[in-house]
């Protein structure tokens, strides 16, 4: 699964990577991003590219209480296109979730252990996810989900799912504005290879989403 993550890039470096023309309002670096949270994320409008934030929670338009999007941080990969609250996101509601790490605990003798995961070769990356507009009262929520797949051979010692990373050259065709069918976007996804990660021990003090400072990120000693 995917449950925190980090983004500490500068703003230059996001546009740059992601081909957006415009500034992001309100960007922050952040160091324990959790769900619930507004992360910033990538579609494209059938015009250009946008980046903004959502909320990290799927809430379906369908839904008829929001507080489902605690439930809905993560979508499997492999079976969104089957689901009802994911297939025709699936097909016309896919966007990158700008990222450069993820944190997972892994299960010791003593408890868990956090580790900050990296892509080897690359200082910022996009997960695939996938996003809705719920209307309530007040006004649009926009809401997303990050896709998870079952774990490569660098993090399956530490967990058995991890988030997809999509290759640097496949991140335009994820947000293609053509409308797929939901299985086309699994096909696609199943098509991927995966980055190289790279993993290191951080304090128990990322356990905490109220913490967000450098110590999150500070390796062990």
């Amino acid at each position: 699964m995917c449950g925190r993550y980090t983004l500490l890039a500068e703003e230059a470096e996001i546009l740059k990577e992601f081909g957006i023309s415009q500034s992001i309002d309100g960007y922050e670096p952040r160091y324990n991003i959790a769900p619930g949270q507004q992360v910033l994320a990538v579609i494209h409008d059938g015009k250009e590219k946008r980046a903004g934030y959502m909320k990290w929670g799927l809430v379906p338009s369908w839904a008829k209480d929001p507080k489902i999007g605690y439930k809905m941080i993560n979508a499997r990969s492999e079976t969104a296109h089957e689901k009802p609250s994911y297939r025709k996101l699936m097909s016309r509601k896919r966007c990158l979730i700008a990222a450069d790490s993820f944190y997972e605990w892994k299960q010791t003798e003593s408890g868990k252990q956090p580790l900050r995961i990296q892509t080897e070769n690359r200082p910022l990356f996009a997960f695939a996810g996938l996003w809705d507009q719920w209307k309530g009262d007040d006004a649009p929520l926009y809401t997303c989900t990050i896709l998870t797949r079952e774990a490569n051979e660098d993090v399956a010692p530490v967990h058995d799912r991890m988030p997809v990373i999509l290759p640097r050259d496949r991140q335009d065709g994820w947000i293609t504005p053509v409308q797929w069918e939901a299985r086309q976007a699994k096909d696609y996804l199943d098509e991927l290879t995966m980055d190289d990660l790279t993993m290191y021990e951080v304090s128990t003090h990322v356990n905490s989403a109220k913490n967000e400072d450098e110590a999150c990120i500070r390796p062990l000693a």
